[in-house]
């Protein structure tokens, strides 16, 4: 049997000489690059250079040393007589120890006086393809990346007379990949940083770029922050303003549920974002006299187009929780659209274009600083998404769930009536689910969320709050309510507030009173209790959808005390018996979706 052979060649020399003299004890031939090499023999332990098999000189000041098929040809040869016959007919000897790591890329690149000119120069050729190839061999080969290993693989090569298992080779192998992933993973990072938002710079409304710069992170503490893709180009542009780490998160999330409600509905759609949850969504159904009064778009001269309805019925949904909200829109986004949301305080908007109107309007918004994205929408994200958490990788398939009407068809109730308008609502609630931080709940009427509870640990607190949102928003319609007689001049903002207020019956005192009673002519009689109860009576026929299951039946109590008609959600509860049966007593329509929509 031939004597193996060790190839050694490490910038990282921690523990190398005990490595070599145990390798050495165990009758394995040394094989050295350069430096190695040279550190090996001063120490005592035979070695001989790479130059010796591949009769060829290291080159260009070392940096061609083992590229060479004398060297690759011995690692790469698999245990089949026709590779064996090409080492022979080479004259070839086989590898079957690479022992490597790499360059300090990051270690340089770190250096607050590092040059461009420094880090191209620790880009390592040699030793990657060294630990790819012996890595991609390792049904034979053994592939040292890590000093910290060399103790265990000693061990293993001495107790298994030259053969350290295939779990151990296959371990180490993952290892070694794993370098070589990250380390092209920093070199491709810093010359993205250099290179990809090249045009970023020379013009500030973007052109296709690969990576943006951000202000900072989720917080200002937390730079510096980027957004990039590592194939093609950022899906959107930047046609005014500059966006934020969380301006992104709203909008890429929000983006992607208002193309979904197009696509299933074939109805324009809007959404208003918050924090990364929807504070409202719609679809573009026309908006009757009322509800424009109530939206706060009933003066507008500009006549409403679907996609203008589709904003006003989002960002009527919840108002408060709009108040600085990021604007998704499904199709290009028009005048009058525009001319909404030049009323309203809001971060930004992201849509697949814009009318040249339209897009005038909207850079004269927050002295010319608001931020407008336009996003390709041709753009289909990868199949598979990773996060990282305190360090660690997350790692899970895209959900491509798609929500239509055959979602809601396993109808359990005694009353299986499910109209199409019905349907509709089902799908608008269940949509914004799939893009809501969970626990998550959501009602909605007449193609509009009206309440959303996101992010409670309880899925009854999600309903209240979902349900306690929609009664809100109900008592807006108030005749009331419609009625206050606000002062001139009176800005939105102050109206929502003042609105909210009353609707929700809240006791002022002192300044918080009188600065509430100065946005009216003269002073308002409050709602009372009586006349809130009459009138949540009359609000029927809304739909209501959660993302997982409904644990107990209080859940369905709590919406129907908000006109909650059609339910639908998951299936898995112990209690789902009594949960149908609850709804049965209430008349209600209930759809088992099998299909939880968790989101975080």
């Amino acid at each position: 049997m031939a004597q193996p052979i060790a190839l050694l060649s490490v910038y990282d020399k921690a523990n190398l000489l005990e490595l070599a003299k145990g390798l050495q004890s165990a009758g394995v031939k040394l094989l050295g690059s350069g430096g190695t090499a040279k550190k090996i023999r001063e120490a005592g332990i035979q070695i001989e250079d790479v130059s010796d098999i591949t009769k060829a000189p290291e080159m260009l000041g070392g940096r061609v040393k083992t590229l060479h098929p004398a060297v690759h040809g011995g690692i790469l040869a698999r245990d089949i007589a026709s590779d064996s016959a090409d080492l022979k007919a080479q004259n070839i000897s086989p590898i079957s120890i690479v022992v490597c790591n790499l360059y300090p890329f990051e270690e340089t690149i770190s250096k607050p006086n590092c040059t461009l000119a420094d880090a191209v120069e620790e880009v390592d050729i040699g030793g990657v393809t060294l630990l790819r190839a012996a890595a991609k061999n390792h049904s034979r080969v053994s592939v040292l990346s890590d000093p910290a290993d060399y103790d265990e693989f000693l061990s293993a090569w001495t107790k298994g007379s030259g053969d350290v298992g295939w779990g151990l080779r296959s371990r180490l192998a993952l290892k070694a990949f794993e370098m070589t992933a990250k380390y092209d993973e920093a070199i491709s990072g810093y010359f993205r940083e250099q290179y990809a938002s090249a045009e970023l710079e020379a013009d500030k409304l973007a052109g296709p770029v690969q990576r943006m710069a951000l202000r900072y992170g989720a917080n200002p503490h937390q730079k510096p922050a980027q957004a990039f893709v590592t194939e093609g180009k950022l899906p959107f542009k930047v046609l005014c303003g500059s966006p934020g780490y969380i301006n992104l998160l709203d909008a890429l999330n929000s983006y992607a549920l208002v193309k979904e409600l197009q696509e299933i509905l074939d109805v324009p759609a809007a959404a208003s974002f918050k924090h990364v949850s929807p504070a409202g969504a719609a679809v573009g159904l026309e908006l009757n006299e009322i509800e424009k009064q109530v939206y706060g778009v009933d003066d507008l001269k500009e006549p409403l187009t679907p996609l203008a309805s589709a904003y006003a019925r989002a960002r009527g949904a919840d108002r408060m929780s709009s108040f600085g909200d990021f604007i998704a829109l499904s199709a290009p986004c028009d005048l009058a659209t525009a001319k909404i949301i030049a009323r309203e305080v809001s971060d930004g908007i992201i849509a697949p274009g814009y009318s040249d109107e339209a897009l005038d309007v909207l850079k004269k918004k927050k002295a010319g600083k608001y931020c407008v994205l336009e996003i390709d929408p041709t753009y289909a994200p990868p199949a598979i998404e990773t996060k990282q958490v305190y360090g660690v990788h997350l790692r899970q398939n895209r959900n491509n769930a798609k929500i239509n009407a055959e979602l809601f068809e396993n109808l359990v109730t005694q009353n299986k009536e499910l109209p199409s308008e019905a349907a509709t609502d089902l799908i608008v609630a269940t949509l914004a689910l799939k893009y809501t931080q969970s626990n998550s709940v959501a009602y909605a009427y007449r193609g509009a969320i009206i309440g959303i509870g996101a992010g409670q640990q309880s899925r009854i607190h999600c309903t209240r709050l979902a349900g306690g949102k929609a009664d809100l928003w109900w008592l807006r319609h108030h005749p009331r309510v419609l009625e206050l007689p606000f002062k001139k001049g009176v800005k939105r903002a102050e109206k929502a507030n003042a609105i909210d207020l009353y609707v929700s019956g809240e006791v002022l005192e002192g300044g918080e009173k009188e600065g509430w009673e100065a946005h009216f002519l003269n002073a308002v009689e409050p709602l009372g209790e009586a006349e809130k109860k009459e009138w949540a009576t009359k609000l029927t026929n809304v739909a209501c959808s959660s993302d997982a299951f409904f644990p107990f039946p209080d859940n369905v109590h709590r919406a129907r005390k908000s006109g909650v008609k059609y339910l639908a959600a998951p299936s898995g509860s112990v209690m789902d018996a009594e949960c149908i049966k609850t709804a049965d007593e209430h008349g209600m329509v209930f759809a088992h979706t099998s299909l939880r929509l968790f989101h975080h």
